[in-house]
């Protein structure tokens, strides 16, 4: 019985270690907690079969961080409950195979110890997590730099690093101190930390640079209106027309002051398009009273569909942004002759085409940056919006598929790192929360929650300046890629 015990423990250390760095990326942010939830992986690092263990944890990881996607392929894609549990388990291994690699790579890593370990590890994590941004049409999904968002500096210091940079720091901090306790040493976790402490010092100090010039002008004013408009799995006319009713109120409420810019969530008309007669006939008078809109709507050019994000003032469209980057399986269908059972689940579900350039929208005189739904989790994408003059962000989306779950909120953190890194205003409208105004530095300075209806009213002023995680934001994990093949080749050669 021992024996059977002592094979199965680190199979069970395995589990309950991904649950815990899960917990991580729950609705509530830790602050302690990310500074050693990993270490139970890299303590794992010496085992035989560390491969083995790093899949197990990383598939019960993703199994919790994203148990909402069950939900909503069950609920919102029609599919049968164990179907939706197999494609979550599907997705989880995939997922876990980042782990997998991490720790069948990184075991020769710990092994050998000292400086090799100590750099190597958070720079072979950090080089898998940028591979997972761009293969299979990318899914950077809470990236492990996203669990210090409450720890102070964090955010600052991706100004300088991006979230890349932050989550070699979270490495570190995680491998020092499973280090010194594998080593005994206690010094080596001490010393680690320290590093850690003071970049995070510096970070909150003296990482965002000299001020950040205003742009021209004096601060707008912005209102976000958060309708709280479910996603329906049926077509209900009297829903539809209730909710489109609830969206209309709401903004000429929010229309108090003369030249505000009201910004409505990702489909919050739907099924309503910029060409339907009565919303252009509302969203006219909006804009006789002097407020502009910027809106979410489907367009098109000829054959092609596109899911824009479009500015209407009193002379009608004045700007478009048409979206870069398609969620899979919701606006385009990956291997779509391979698994004709997925379909497409988005509330504007189609084969969308992909805008070509990160155009900005002119507002008075702000130039807005437009991310539309999981667009604001690419940093490469937001940063190329700002190198374009973007001076100030502005992300719409519709989370309502997931509920009260953790996706909102994860969703929410990855958009604080966007303004933090790009040291730019960015406001976000959520057709069922979070909504959010937040400040150049990540700070949360307005905020509806989950299911609550409400106006958001702000005045915002954009800035100029390119900070260095906008100016090379391949740079950090380029690096460390290039680092973790040099520390496996030493540690192969030795």
């Amino acid at each position: 019985m021992t024996t059977r015990l002592r094979r199965a423990a680190p199979w069970v250390v395995a589990v309950l270690g991904g649950a815990v760095w899960a917990l991580c990326f729950g609705r509530q942010a830790l602050v302690v907690a990310p500074w050693l939830a990993l270490a139970p992986l890299l303590l794992l690092l010496s085992h035989r079969r560390a491969a083995w263990l790093g899949l197990v944890h990383g598939a019960s990881y993703w199994l919790l961080a994203v148990s909402w996607i069950g939900p909503t392929l069950e609920v919102f894609g029609a599919l049968s409950s164990w179907l939706s549990i197999v494609l979550l388990l599907l997705l989880a291994l995939y997922l876990g195979a980042y782990s997998w690699a991490f720790a069948g790579l990184g075991r020769r890593l710990w092994l050998r110890g000292g400086p090799t370990a100590l750099f190597g590890l958070p720079s072979l994590w950090v080089a898998l997590e940028w591979l997972r941004t761009y293969i299979w049409t990318g899914f950077p999904w809470n990236l492990a730099g996203y669990a210090w968002v409450e720890v102070p500096g964090a955010l600052e210091l991706s100004a300088w690093i991006g979230i890349y940079g932050v989550s070699f720091v979270v490495l570190l901090a995680n491998t020092a101190l499973a280090r010194a306790v594998a080593a005994w040493r206690p010094a080596i976790g001490i010393a680690a930390v320290g590093v850690c402490l003071s970049l995070l010092a510096f970070g909150a100090r003296w990482a965002g640079g000299p001020p950040l010039e205003e742009a021209p002008g004096q601060a707008r004013e912005i209102r976000i209106v958060q309708p709280n408009i479910p996603n329906l799995t049926d077509f209900d006319p009297a829903k539809l027309r209730r909710f489109y009713e609830r969206l209309i109120s709401l903004s000429e409420e929010a229309c108090d002051v003369e030249g505000a810019l009201l910004i409505w969530p990702e489909s919050a008309a739907w099924p309503k398009t910029a060409e339907d007669p009565e919303l252009r006939a509302d969203v006219a008078r909006l804009a006789a009273r002097g407020c502009d809109v910027v809106l979410n709507s489907v367009t098109r050019d000829g054959d092609r569909v596109y899911n824009s994000a479009l500015l209407i003032g009193v002379d009608g469209i004045a700007g478009r942004y048409d979206k870069r980057h398609l969620v899979p399986y919701g606006e385009h269908v990956p291997l779509a002759d391979w698994l004709p059972f997925v379909g497409t689940i988005a509330r504007m579900a189609g084969q969308f085409t992909p805008g070509d350039e990160a155009r900005l929208i002119d507002w008075q005189s702000e130039r807005l940056g437009m991310a539309i739904c999981f667009e604001v989790i690419f940093p490469s994408e937001v940063a190329a919006l700002v190198r374009a003059g973007a001076t100030l962000l502005a992300t719409v989306t519709n989370d309502a598929w997931y509920g009260d779950t953790w996706a909102p909120w994860q969703h929410f953190r990855m958009a604080r790192f966007r303004a933090a890194e790009a040291r730019r205003p960015l406001v976000r409208a959520a057709i069922t929360g979070v909504s959010g105004v937040i400040g150049p530095d990540g700070r949360v300075v307005q905020r509806l929650g989950v299911f609550e209806q409400g106006i958001l009213r702000a005045r915002v002023a954009g800035a100029t300046g390119i900070s260095p995680a906008v100016r090379a934001p391949w740079l950090v994990p380029l690096l460390c890629s290039l680092a973790a093949a040099f520390a496996i080749l030493r540690a192969r050669r030795r």
